[in-house]
């Protein structure tokens, strides 16, 4: 906000993976801090910003495990209980139900907002899963077959960022860039009004 006047696109794309239990400075579930409350605060801090540069586009970059994370209200700290794996799909639904209400909130404003799934990336995201030494040659082998290059992951981002095909249109989710069907859960209007509520809260962007 200091040093540019305008800001076309902002891309949120910080995130951590299946970390063991832990916290940030804030005290926030280290999943749930980075890949939701972080962009959640960057994005709102930036919005008038956004708006006064319109046409301009947000893209928040989740994935396709948001299928296995649920909302739970009552424990998103997850301080009763944490499965790494359950609260990394959580922190990703959440991204997708945030980018549909921020959509909804910007109708009007010129400023469209889009999530995507980049696809299964060669980089370090994974450091915190451990494989086993004997299994790692096989991984490997594996990931240089069939994971994307960090290029070939950011296409979709990329896309959304900056393709005329997408001028205009929000509230949407994206792979390998393409518009992309998403489940009944991640479209509840319902949670992501209440998951925005709490963020606000959270972040103290709301006494």
């Amino acid at each position: 906000l200091k040093e540019e006047s305008r800001l076309d696109v902002l891309i949120n794309n910080a995130g951590i993976f299946q970390c063991p239990y832990m916290k940030t400075e804030d005290g926030f579930e280290m999943q749930f801090g980075v890949n939701h409350l972080g962009h959640f605060l960057l994005t709102n801090l930036l919005l008038g910003l956004l708006k006064n540069s319109a046409p301009s586009r947000i893209v928040v970059v989740s994935s396709k495990l948001y299928k296995y994370g649920e909302i739970n209200f009552e424990d998103l700290n997850s301080e009763i209980s944490y499965n790494k794996s359950f609260c990394y799909s959580r922190s990703k639904l959440a991204n997708i139900l945030f980018a549909r209400e921020l959509a909804r909130r910007l109708e009007g404003t010129g400023v469209t907002v889009n999530s995507l799934h980049p696809g299964i990336v060669r980089t370090n995201l994974g450091r915190h899963v451990n494989i086993p030494l004997l299994a790692k040659p096989l991984f490997n082998l594996v990931s240089w077959a069939f994971f994307k290059t960090p290029l070939e992951g950011a296409q979709t981002s990329i896309y959304l960022a900056s393709s005329p095909d997408v001028e205009g249109v929000s509230g949407k989710y994206f792979g390998d860039c393409k518009e992309e069907e998403l489940l009944p859960k991640a479209m509840d209007d319902l949670v992501a009004r209440k998951l925005w509520d709490i963020s606000e809260v959270m972040v103290g962007l709301l006494k």
